[in-house]
């Protein structure tokens, strides 16, 4: 029974070792670039990168959320409560449910969650939309709850609070850039 079994194993591997064909060709030395910030260029415009579990020929992605402004200053708005969902690669963060009174007010049955959808990497005003839902509660019967999507100033406020610091962060990285331009230069001509 064992032998079947490898015999089987084997024939299988064999099989499937030999689906495909030869996919991996050798690049040709003149199409690589010999700069090593030119060949990552390269490969990042090919969307050349490594992924792990995914089948088919997609690319990586290189974009990071510590490089995105509009990503970090809605981060650093929103950190005043918990996030239930925060997801760089899909575009959107989302807020627990949460009430503006402190714990010793008395309960509120009064709730919001606040979702932010990015639409853009680019600081823009319509790279971005605010979504506030709220939940209202019986006190009776906490169970018993109707959740609806609620246009408020709060919205604006928000989405002005999150551009605002997200120009922050893109001035502050551009002078950053110049600096480092102007060091490289001033090496370079040494």
């Amino acid at each position: 029974m064992q032998k079947k079994i490898s015999v089987l194993l084997i024939l299988a591997l064999m099989l499937l070792t030999n689906c495909g064909g030869n996919t991996f060709t050798f690049p040709s030395a003149r199409e690589v670039p010999v700069d090593a910030s030119e060949r990552v260029e390269k490969n990042i415009e090919e969307g050349r990168g490594v992924t792990f579990g995914s089948s088919g020929k997609q690319g990586g992605v290189f974009d990071f959320a510590s490089s995105n402004e509009m990503w970090r200053a809605s981060i650093e708005v929103l950190d005043f409560v918990s996030f239930t969902n925060a997801s760089y690669s899909g575009g959107i963060i989302i807020t627990d449910w949460f009430t503006g009174k402190k714990q010793s007010d008395e309960l509120s049955s009064r709730e919001l969650k606040i979702t932010v959808r990015f639409f853009s990497n680019e600081v823009r005003a319509d790279g971005l939309k605010i979504t506030l839902h709220e939940k209202i509660c019986s006190s009776t019967n906490k169970s018993d709850c109707k959740i609806q999507k609620v246009k408020s100033e709060i919205t604006n406020q928000i989405k002005l609070a999150i551009l605002k610091k997200a120009a922050m962060y893109q001035n502050e990285g551009n002078t950053k850039r110049k600096k480092e331009k102007k060091k490289k230069r001033k090496a370079f001509n040494k």
